[in-house]
């Protein structure tokens, strides 16, 4: 079965080695550290310390194999592969709400830097799904559980 390719923008795939670093560097040692000194209270058997230490651990070490399995299967969005007239991922594109008569950004960005709080969203997101290839000026239907949303795109940057 082959694994299923992460789309990263520059940023995203910064953020991710960045967090892989610290995982591997950092936050082993201080959970090593905690496992160290809950096993010098004695009796493991009915150590809280020990237990949440080790599940911590088994956090670090799920989180560093998700990381890696990430990276190893990324593909790069450059700027430069962007392009203006479409949306694709790595486009960062301005909606108007024909409802309320409101304007939004977002950047199109893969699941695994998608940041809905920061307006990036996922090219797998109902929203991203519906503005991939468009161009300026269309209107999209967006699917969403209370009805349709219609939002027109006003401009495609980089």
């Amino acid at each position: 079965m082959s694994e299923k390719e992460v789309l990263l923008t520059l940023d995203g795939l910064k953020k991710l080695e960045d967090e892989l670093e610290f995982l591997k560097s950092v936050k082993r040692r201080e959970v090593a550290e905690r496992i160290k000194v809950a096993i010098g209270y004695g009796d493991i058997s009915e150590n809280s310390e020990y237990e949440d230490a080790k599940n911590e651990q088994a956090f670090i070490e799920g989180r560093v194999i998700t990381l890696e399995k990430m990276l190893r299967n990324a593909r790069i969005i450059n700027n430069d592969d962007v392009d203006i007239e479409t949306v694709s991922v790595g486009s960062i594109v301005t909606l108007e709400d024909m409802e309320f008569n409101e304007n939004v950004e977002y950047t199109i960005v893969g699941t695994a830097e998608s940041d809905p709080l920061h307006n990036k969203i996922s090219n797998e997101s109902p929203v991203g799904r519906a503005l991939l290839g468009k161009k300026r000026e269309v209107v999209v239907d967006v699917q969403v559980p209370a009805g349709v949303i219609q939002y027109k795109i006003i401009d495609i940057k980089k």
